[in-house]
Parts: C-alpha cells; structure tokens; sequence
C-alpha cells in the first residue's frame, strides 16, 4: 500500500492502492500455507501407514514362525515314534 503525499499536485501522480492484487497475493499465501499444512500432515499419514505395514508383516511372520515350530514339533514326535 502506498502512502499519499500531503503536497499538492495531482492524485493521479501517486501509486493507488490495487485491491485485487492485494486480494490476490494474500489467496496465494493461504494456499502455500494450505499446501505446505496438507504435506505435513500427509506426511505423518504416510509414516504411521507405514508403522502399521511393520507390525502387520511382524505379525505375519510370528504366525508363520508359530506354525512351522507346531509342524516341526509333530514331525519330531512322529519320527520318535
């Protein structure tokens, strides 16, 4: 925003204030900020998706552990037999 002169001359020497350019940059700076808020937060999204994958495959392989150790026991016992 410009100041005006209290001197005399004309008013139209001096810069105008321009609205729709304020109006503008500030509808900028909002969606940098909006831009900037939503990769954060897609950010820790992606990082707890990505802890939960962790916990589901350690899950999946205590499973898979668990059953081998139950097949290995029977063909143990079964072998003693």
């Amino acid at each position: 925003m410009s100041l005006r002169k209290p001197a005399g001359g004309s008013r139209y020497l001096y810069d105008s204030f321009d609205a729709a350019a304020a109006r503008i940059e500030a509808n900028e700076r909002v969606a940098e900020e909006r831009w900037t808020a939503l990769d954060f937060r897609l950010g820790q999204i992606d990082a707890a998706l990505e802890r939960l994958e962790r916990r589901l495959w350690l899950g999946v392989y205590g499973v898979a552990g668990f059953l081998l150790a139950q097949g290995a026991e029977a063909v143990l016992r079964a072998a003693m037999k």
